[in-house]
């Protein structure tokens, strides 16, 4: 019963996010959001269903962005074989760091996937294929398939669309897996996992390229949506910003990292319109500011999240009812 209910919400989200365009929604403001979601979702894989903390997920998210961009623009491939090669190059990467990487644990894995971030981000610093600090502008969104034009915004939202769900799937696939029961397994006992045979370093290291190659994927299609890839895409700060996007929406949870990402993306670019409708209202004129402070509200959500609520939104969320089918059947 618990499935099915899962499959009409889900279901539900779809058909809203399909008609979000004819409701009033910006469309490649969503297309942002939804490349941020599958961002998040792929780290969670990591971090919530197999219990690595990784620093370095920017590295992937980013570098991938640089290679489809650079593959559709100055290569002349299709979206498709771009978004093929920004994946590709994020699970390479991801295997690089992983194989170095899980030979440590806690605090120390975090670290080199950290170390090995910031040597992404310098090479995308220096390196002239990426624009440097000016970043790589003017990608096109040519034809998927040499068929279909992507100019239009509306057509690109729905392949977008289409792509995330697509990956949504694959993810929700993965963790109902025997691999991602066993994946679940070493996060609650390692040393459970390894007593009981399977080989955990072989375990970890597939979990992390899977994880790294969507969120490459995500990181092309961002690319291939909003037409260009900056430096912040690589930077450690967006690797804060995904946990964040995690702790936030609920670690563990299928629905949290996409209510995460939606409430970060929507923080960060609605928080000026609100500072401007607030110093309207109370004559304030501190409140005009308040966008270029959305670094300092973002930390003070964290810090929320951490104190009140430590299961994330959907987490807390998902106790709640459960603690309340109890009391009912009692």
């Amino acid at each position: 019963m618990k499935t099915v209910h899962s499959k009409i919400l889900y279901g539900l989200l779809l058909a809203a996010l399909a008609a979000a365009p004819f409701l009033g929604a910006y469309p490649v403001f969503v297309m942002k959001l939804l490349c941020f979601a599958l961002f998040a979702s792929a780290f969670n894989l990591l971090l919530g269903y197999t219990g690595l903390l990784s620093f370095g997920h920017a590295a992937f998210f980013g570098f991938s962005a640089y290679t489809a961009g650079y593959a559709m623009r100055n290569m002349g491939l299709t979206p498709e074989l771009g978004l093929i090669a920004g994946t590709l190059t994020g699970a390479l990467l991801g295997w690089l760091f992983g194989v170095l990487a899980i030979r440590r644990q806690g605090i120390y894995f975090a670290m080199i996937t950290l170390a090995l971030a910031q040597m992404v981000f310098f090479i995308c610093l220096q390196a002239p294929f990426t624009g440097g600090e000016d970043g790589l502008q003017g990608v096109p969104r040519g034809k998927l398939l040499g068929l279909l034009p992507l100019d239009s915004d509306l057509t690109m939202y729905y392949v977008t669309l289409a792509v995330v769900a697509a990956a949504f799937a694959l993810i929700a696939r993965t963790i109902h897996s025997p691999f991602g029961q066993v994946l679940q397994g070493i996060r609650e006992n390692e040393s459970r996992a390894l007593s009981l045979g399977y080989d955990v370093g072989r375990f970890k290291l597939l979990a992390f390229v899977i994880s790294a190659a969507l969120s490459g994927l995500a990181g092309s299609l961002k690319t291939l949506s909003l037409g260009f890839a900056t430096l912040t895409d690589v930077h450690w700060s967006t690797s804060g910003l995904v946990i964040l996007m995690v702790l936030l929406g609920g670690m563990g949870t299928r629905s949290g990292p996409m209510v995460g990402a939606a409430l970060v993306v929507l923080l960060e670019d609605k928080i000026g319109d609100l500072g401007r409708l607030l110093a309207r209202a109370t004559s304030i004129d501190w409140f005009n500011t308040l966008g270029e402070s959305v670094t300092i509200i973002t930390g003070l959500m964290f810090v929320v999240c951490v104190l009140a609520f430590r299961r994330g939104v959907m987490g807390e969320a998902i106790a709640f009812m459960g603690r309340d089918r109890g009391a009912r059947k009692g």
